[in-house]
């Protein structure tokens, strides 16, 4: 894939329509009644939001996530044969998984496999990291993960970052990072954490990390510039890590005093609704928050996640 030339957010779109004009398809080829059901709401064009709760002890992370795919209808439901899949995890910071400021490994590891089982050609690890990189890529797993899985893991650089127009209703030409845009599939994969200016880092907010030019900037008037992010990258579906989620002194955190376990992860196909869902892991009114409002009133999803089809996963 050639780097030097990036699609146009048009063609970008048009890759997405065409992969969701065969959802539901895969998902109506055995598997149980509830995992029928969310692909019958696929093929309805009706969002869905999955739910996995981790409650026996020494339950498998991997297996976790793996349970909450099938309940999707499969990887196959989002990947076909020959794709090139990104995957947009959070591991801005240079810190270990235990503190929660990054993704999950053992969650980034079976959406890797998953990929891979369901055809992918490539599957690609992208994220422009705050520290670091290399630190970060270490520290978090991800650069393990990368390893023992075959997955590429992309180190940003100003070469792979391009000025796209992003048509937002504060961002306009930002530099992008080229990958995330010239994916076939694109996953996002953010780790659920308290923010000191957005009050939560969820799903919409992890693309900041998809792009260059000032945080600085991005961060006046932050709820707007989640939403003009969350806008222009759409991704094929969103998977929320808050197995482990940060509660205060976020989003670097540093401690495990900041840390609570709450063993669940949520699978959706509509943004604003699996971060409301994961807003209230932290005791949040989703309407409360201004990015999650703000979305919902610029028609990027809703936060009354109840009016999707919704089904809860127990492992």
């Amino acid at each position: 894939m050639n780097f030097d030339k990036p699609l146009t957010r048009r063609e970008s779109i048009k890759k997405l329509l065409q992969l969701g004009g065969s959802l539901g398809l895969a998902g109506a080829i055995g598997g149980s009644l509830q995992t029928l059901k969310v692909a019958n709401a696929a093929s309805e064009n009706k969002k869905f939001i999955i739910e996995g709760i981790g409650q026996t002890e020494g339950y498998s992370v991997r297996a976790l996530t793996r349970k909450v795919f099938e309940r999707a209808g499969g990887a196959g439901r989002f990947v076909s044969k020959g794709d090139v899949v990104v995957i947009k995890p959070n591991i801005s910071w240079a810190r270990r998984p235990e503190l929660a400021a990054t993704t999950n490994p053992e969650v980034l590891a079976a959406v890797i496999e998953l990929c891979q089982e369901g055809g992918a050609k490539k599957v690609r690890i992208a994220d422009h990291t705050i520290n670091d990189a290399r630190r970060c890529f270490a520290l978090s797993g991800a650069a393990a993960v990368a390893k023992n899985t075959g997955a590429d893991l992309i180190h940003p650089r100003s070469s792979l970052m391009k000025k796209m127009s992003l048509k937002g209703n504060r961002l306009d030409t930002w530099p992008v990072f080229v990958p995330l845009v010239e994916a076939d599939v694109l996953i996002n994969l953010p780790v659920a954490k308290h923010h000191s200016l957005s009050r939560l880092t969820i799903g919409m907010k992890n693309w900041i990390g998809a792009v260059g030019g000032s945080r600085y900037s991005l961060h006046q008037d932050i709820h707007q510039s989640i939403v003009d992010l969350a806008h222009f990258f759409r991704p094929t579906v969103t998977l929320i890590d808050a197995v482990r989620i940060m509660t205060r002194n976020g989003p670097s955190g540093g401690s495990t005093s900041y840390v609570t376990e709450k063993n669940t992860l949520i699978l959706s196909d509509d943004p604003v609704a699996g971060d409301a869902r994961a807003a209230m892991l932290f005791n949040h009114q989703p309407q409360n928050l201004g990015f999650i409002r703000m979305a919902q009133e610029q028609g990027l999803g809703t936060f009354d996640f109840q009016k999707l089809a919704q089904q809860k996963v127990v492992l």
